[in-house]
């Protein structure tokens, strides 16, 4: 797309802007169901008209059956609205199409019609909906996030708040399909938009890219993308889970799935899990894995150490009043390796009054590495912290970028921190875990959610771990198999 590539990275920055891919938009108007009579759509963040233009071409080559369109196109960007009403006033000519262009804050101009403000122009109940929103955290005295409270509506970005809004809008039977980041469909900032779609609207289809990188290719999106199909004040039933490499759809594929293995009927956070094909989650089927880190006694933090607020205090090379400082980098598949000479992460931090208090005891624990490289194989990687790699090395500095497993800020027992590790590192948890988060990032709330074997299956599996030496992912998985069978 000439454009996209066009418009300077800050001016994409400044408004959450990123163009849709004319492929993209055609998939995205075909999952509309045929309709009858008139269609009042909806394109907020219209950009250059690309959605709105695939959905006309629908109906204008008979794909939709309506007697009348009218749209309602928002772009805030005053230099694209030129080229949006240019693509749009095409489709004119016939009577039968209607275009209305708003240059303002889609945001404001919602709440004030849903609020019923006097003084505000109230907005159609749209029987459609098709949205590539922009992508911006909203700050939480935003005067956006302000507004939205206004009206029921509790989130923390851009994409959130248009989906939103869009379902308030829309009409009963209503139907939406929007291109936004999977970030939504787990972890406990989203859990209030979750509730107000889930209480709202029926999930009709959701597609899922399976690299994170090609949806939006011009653009350099590094968030993992779904589109998804809302209806409006619907039954919620079964789920249509499609996939595809990219936005070319040559492999597309497409599964029929029960409500109940998308939102489990009993999860508090309500995640909105993506299967990706019909075969159930390996971990869904284990029956002994079933434990919270609570009944296990358990918990996972975020590494303490925060380097750049330390920076004071980090040391390249370990000496004389310091303690080992770990990153995700001192640990690999092969152990753990510290120190690392010549690279830009320090290897100690000063033990002191103002480092102390960040510290853990020396013993054995477990962590995961908070973030994958941008096409990584795995999303969990998990590893062993042996004791014995540092010394007598008295306190350990866990930094940011880890997730650490411990008893109450001390070291675990040593079968159980093997066995964890070992668990985690498993073919059939990584495939859960991709199921519902489609983050580049591991974050602690996402490993207290899961669930895990009883304590003494993880430390049977630690200490079997201990006496095989090197394992390979098939040992790993045969044995979290034969374990819990």
């Amino acid at each position: 797309m000439e454009l996209s590539k066009s418009t300077g990275a800050k001016k994409k920055a400044h408004f959450g802007q990123f163009l849709t891919p004319e492929r993209m938009a055609a998939f995205m108007a075909g999952l509309f169901p045929d309709g009858m009579g008139d269609c009042f759509l909806l394109d907020a963040g219209a950009g250059i008209g690309s959605l709105s233009a695939a959905f006309l071409d629908r109906w204008r080559t008979g794909g939709l059956h309506f007697q009348r369109v009218a749209v309602d196109a928002f772009e805030l960007d005053h230099d694209l609205i030129d080229d949006l009403s240019k693509t749009l006033n095409k489709y004119n000519g016939n009577g039968d199409l209607s275009v209305n262009i708003q240059g303002e804050d889609f945001i404001h101009c919602a709440v004030e019609s849903l609020a019923g403000n006097l003084f505000s122009s109230p907005m159609e109940h749209f029987t459609h909906a098709i949205l590539n929103p922009p992508y911006k955290k909203l700050n939480s005295n935003s005067p956006h996030r302000l507004a939205l409270r206004r009206v029921g509506i509790e989130t923390v970005n851009l994409y959130s708040a248009f989906v939103a809004l869009a379902v308030a809008l829309a009409a009963q039977g209503g139907q939406i399909v929007a291109i936004i980041p999977r970030s939504f469909c787990n972890g406990p900032y989203y859990r209030p938009f979750r509730d107000f779609i889930l209480e709202r609207t029926a999930i009709r289809h959701i597609h899922l890219f399976d690299s994170r990188s090609k949806a939006f290719k011009d653009d350099d999106v590094l968030q993992e993308n779904i589109i998804i199909r809302l209806e409006r004040g619907a039954q919620q039933e079964s789920v249509t889970v499609s996939t595809s490499a990219d936005d070319s759809f040559s492999d597309l594929a497409a599964h029929e799935h029960p409500f109940d293995r998308i939102v489990f009927p009993h999860d508090p956070e309500r995640f909105i899990h993506v299967p990706t094909s019909s075969e159930h989650d390996a971990i869904e089927l284990f029956p002994a894995i079933r434990c919270t880190l609570s009944d296990l006694g358990i918990k996972v933090s975020t590494g303490p150490v925060v380097d750049f607020r330390l920076k004071a205090h980090l040391r390249d090379m370990p000496g004389p009043g310091t303690v080992p400082l770990l990153y995700p980098g001192h640990f690999s598949s092969i152990g753990t390796t510290w120190p690392i000479e010549n690279t830009k992460k320090s290897n100690a931090i000063a033990r002191n009054a103002d480092t102390e208090r960040w510290l853990y005891p020396s013993g054995y624990y477990c962590v995961v590495r908070r973030f994958s490289s941008k096409e990584e194989k795995r999303r969990i990687v998990a590893s062993t912290v042996e004791p014995r790699a540092f010394g007598d090395a008295p306190l350990l500095g866990f930094e940011n970028h880890l997730n650490l497993f411990h008893e109450n800020k001390h070291g675990l027992p040593e079968p159980l921190a093997r066995g964890l590790a070992v668990f985690l590192n498993t073919t059939a948890v990584d495939e859960s875990f991709r199921r519902f988060s489609g983050h580049t990032q591991v974050n602690a709330t996402d490993l207290r959610l899961m669930k895990y074997p009883s304590r003494a299956a993880l430390i049977e599996l630690g200490e079997w771990a201990a006496s095989q030496g090197t394992l390979s992912q098939d040992q790993i998985d045969a044995r979290l198999e034969a374990l819990t069978a």
